[in-house]
């Protein structure tokens, strides 16, 4: 019996939902999970929510603000994506479902390759627990490895002229056969970030709000801005964008 049906079935028997049968929420699988045979606590509980919650709220900010700037210095970028956004929700009644939301392809790559310039995590720690051989050197178990997301992100060896911003760099068929651990925004493996899908889609509801309302233009340049290497990668300076109505 998966925490689904468990989750369901004691909400049919105290509160008679007649939605206890749709997929749970995220708080209410974890409820789930404390229900049967308790294999979470309440702290437990606590400390995945903590976890959801506030390791989200700084990296989305930070992810939009690069990525604002960026648009606003790509006018023809920007209007790719206004020009996506507007056909997809003027055919949808203006309405911002997620089904919607995932009809924005072209958004979806621009905010990859933002990413790929300024991913919020900028490096991991990784505890290596046996020896692990690369092809010219021995890293010894019991060694903490720094991996720089922001420096492989920006290897001419994965990404031809990395500087660049190019969005087509996402296009299914450039994306075809590189290394996949080539782009690690949200890292990889079973340490990945749990909200990695959460986060695209705020980034691509708040881009698409914005730019359907607003044209951006540029206060500040990020050729001029220093790039700090924080818990999260920061700028040394607030990020300006003009925001200017479309009547």
């Amino acid at each position: 019996m998966d925490a689904n049906q468990t989750f369901s079935e004691k909400v049919d028997e105290n509160n008679q939902n007649p939605r206890s049968k749709k997929r749970l929420a995220m708080l209410d699988l974890l409820i789930a999970a404390s229900l049967n045979d308790n294999q979470i606590d309440e702290e437990g509980i606590q400390e995945e929510v903590d976890t959801f919650i506030f390791a989200g709220h700084d990296t989305v900010a930070m992810a939009l603000s690069f990525a604002l700037l960026l648009f606003a210095k790509h006018k023809d970028v920007q209007k790719n994506i206004r020009n996506e956004v507007s056909t997809v929700m003027e055919r949808k009644d203006l309405k911002m479902t997620i089904s919607v939301i995932q009809e924005f392809s072209y958004l979806e790559r621009c905010l990859k390759e933002s990413l790929r310039l300024y991913p919020s995590v900028h490096s991991v720690l990784r505890y290596i627990s046996k020896d692990m051989q690369l092809k010219n050197y021995l890293i010894p178990a019991g060694t903490t490895c720094n991996v720089s997301i922001y420096s492989l992100h920006r290897n001419p060896e994965f990404w031809p002229n990395p500087d660049v911003f190019d969005p087509d760099r996402f296009l299914p068929e450039n994306m075809k056969g590189r290394n996949p651990y080539s782009y690690l925004p949200f890292s990889v493996g079973p340490r990945n970030c749990i909200g990695q899908k959460f986060a695209m889609l705020e980034l691509k509801l708040m881009v698409a709000h914005i730019l359907y309302n607003f044209n951006l233009e540029p206060v500040d340049e990020l050729d001029n801005v220093k790039i700090m290497e924080d818990v999260l990668l920061r700028s040394s300076k607030t990020l300006r964008v003009k925001f200017i109505p479309i009547k």
